[in-house]
């Protein structure tokens, strides 16, 4: 009988997982598509200049205009944004969320995406304008600037905005968490919990922050769901990225990222002016396009970005059973993980390539198998 009940839900979230790919894909296909079309036909430049007549302001203009171009472009991309986080949730049991709170949290998401947005591209154009020559890196460093405080600020600031967000009330569990931090050299402020549950089937646990925002979050799923031994080698996990100083490496890699990515920006702005037919640079009618290379650009480093998290992520899990000795805990984890979530334990080369960050189910637990605790 479990083996019937296994070979149902492996068939399951295959069938889950291939839906998810081929939405993913398509999606992106569609996106770059629609936002092409309308650089490259003068729709862009039109309206932006029917804009620039109402509203002289040249920040103003952005913000306007930018709103109005992120609301086309979610309402041209609805049916699929819906199907995929809501609709395919619900199908597949991995949802609990309502139509009407899946309806707010985009709200909240598009809110906190537009203004974090406009922020570093208020900066990008004042620098384009005002320092034609060395903008590409000015505007590198005010989006690594952002990039941080938006680390900063999202334990505090940004998840509470989603879920119900309170310290953990005093128990073994987390004693035994804070303890373990103590014991990895980790810096923790506190231990709490978000209530999940309200929303999803899923488990998840996270290291966040940056300074004194850094803290321990688990979902309520988690708690519930998983035993104190596997919760453990779960923070483990997390708290191994920052020994082993993945997160700093990862936000100099991500900077060096930021950095080449402008350069090369600045040196195919000409070309790009030249092609979509655009008077300038500095106009905001170039926003498409910039969404466009930004596209581009995060397809092309995808996969090199995932190799890299992938090879941090096994040194983490080799790291927390060392920590831990928590073997069979581990490879119980990673059993309910894929269970839970639905995961494609053996995917194909290609979508591994591009679509994991982590390593795939199967092969974290045949390394805790040859792992000698």
């Amino acid at each position: 009988m479990p083996t019937v009940q296994n070979d149902n839900l492996s068939v399951k979230a295959k069938k889950y997982c291939i839906i998810k790919y081929t939405l993913g894909i398509v999606h992106s296909l569609y996106g770059a598509v629609i936002l092409f079309i309308f650089a490259f036909s003068g729709a862009s430049l039109t309206l932006s200049a029917i804009f620039a007549e109402w509203i002289p302001n040249p920040y103003f203009l952005l913000a306007v205009y930018f709103l109005a171009l992120s609301a086309a472009y979610y309402l041209f991309n609805f049916s699929f944004i819906f199907y995929r986080s809501f609709i395919l949730e619900h199908q597949f049991s991995l949802s609990r969320q309502n139509i009407g709170d899946w309806f707010v949290d985009q709200v909240k998401g598009g809110g906190i995406f537009y203004f974090f947005t406009l922020a570093a591209l208020e900066a990008f154009f004042y620098l384009l304008r005002n320092a034609p020559q060395a903008w590409w890196w000015l505007v590198s460093a005010v989006w690594i600037f952002l990039s941080l405080v938006l680390a900063k600020a999202a334990p505090v600031v940004i998840v509470p905005l989603f879920f119900k967000y309170k310290r953990m009330a005093e128990e073994p569990l987390r004693q035994r968490l804070l303890s373990l931090a103590a014991r990895m050299g980790v810096p923790v402020c506190d231990v709490f919990e978000i209530d999940l549950s309200r929303k999803s089937l899923k488990a998840n646990a996270a290291f966040a922050g940056l300074g004194k925002t850094r803290r321990i979050i688990l979902s309520d799923t988690l708690k519930e769901n998983f035993s104190p031994d596997e919760i453990e080698v779960i923070l483990a996990h997390e708290f191994a990225h920052y020994r082993l100083g993945h997160i700093v490496k990862l936000l100099v890699i991500n900077s060096f990222s930021i950095v080449f990515s402008f350069y090369v920006l600045f040196l195919v702005s000409g070309p790009l002016s030249v092609f979509f037919r655009l008077p300038s640079f500095t106009s905001v009618a170039v926003l498409p396009v910039l969404f466009l290379y930004w596209m581009a650009w995060g397809t092309a480093v995808t996969p090199f970005e995932n190799a890299l998290s992938r090879a941090f992520e096994r040194s983490a899990d080799r790291k927390a059973l060392e920590a831990t000795g928590l073997k069979d805990a581990f490879i119980n984890t990673m059993e309910k993980f894929s269970r839970r979530n639905l995961s494609d334990r053996k995917p194909h080369p290609l979508i591994k390539l591009f679509f994991f960050d982590h390593p795939p189910v199967d092969e974290r637990i045949a390394m805790a198998h040859r792992y000698r605790v």
